[in-house]
């Protein structure tokens, strides 16, 4: 993999290749900390004894929710697995179940999420499930708005500590001048102008018309 300097900046440095590298194993692997659920992910929730109360599997909505029988609605986002059955069972024992013993186990994890900002119409966090490209992120973000930047969309991405950019033309791919990129959880997606086009402020100048996908690597601690 070669890179050079972009215009003399030590921020960028374009890379030669077409497309972003693909995130490691090692990028996702769960850090000391205990895993944190979100939307969407799926869970079983077994109470001893008592399997009317129990969940062979109920999923958390988009807004990070649960409902368990007379528990109720439970928001779990940002909860562990063990303070979700503490809550559990709190919430039984008001309910004037004897002396609960819950058990919570994660049964998918959906929570990993793709992240698209700027000119679309519904920005947001979308879960990165299957094999996730460009468009059809943007068609989950219900499109582009109407006076959207085409020819400047950027997939931020860190691989093995090391952060990413590229520079697409969402047009481009869709004439089918170059393959839909993949995209992975934890990017983030910027569609049309925004700050983040700074960071390709001399490059453009150089390389006004993009035409095939444009890879640069960041120094550490730029965004």
């Amino acid at each position: 993999m070669s890179a050079s300097k972009v215009g003399g900046s030590p921020e960028l440095r374009v890379l030669d290749q077409a497309s972003l590298p693909e995130p490691m194993a090692s990028d996702y692997r769960a850090s000391p900390r205990p895993y944190a659920l979100g939307a969407f992910d799926k869970l079983r929730i077994d109470v001893v004894g008592l399997p009317e109360l129990s969940l062979e599997e109920v999923q958390a909505d988009a807004g990070g929710n649960i409902s368990v029988p007379l528990a109720g609605t439970i928001q779990i986002g940002g909860m562990t697995a063990d303070e979700v059955s503490q809550e559990v069972a709190s919430r039984l024992r008001t309910a004037h179940v004897r002396d609960p013993k819950v058990a919570v186990n994660l049964r998918e994890t959906n929570s990993q999420v793709v992240t698209i900002e700027g000119e679309v119409d519904r920005p947001g966090q979308y879960p990165a499930l299957g094999n996730m490209t460009l468009l059809s992120l943007v068609a989950k973000a219900e499109g582009t708005s109407e006076f959207a930047r085409l020819d400047e969309v950027i997939i931020f991405r860190t691989v093995n500590n090391q952060r990413y950019a590229a520079l697409y033309n969402l047009a481009a791919i869709r004439r089918g001048a170059y393959v839909d990129p993949a995209v992975f959880a934890n990017d983030v997606v910027v569609v049309g102008d925004s700050p983040q086009r700074r960071l390709f402020r001399d490059l453009l100048q150089v390389v006004p018309l993009i035409t095939t996908p444009l890879v640069i690597a960041l120094q550490s601690g730029n965004n």
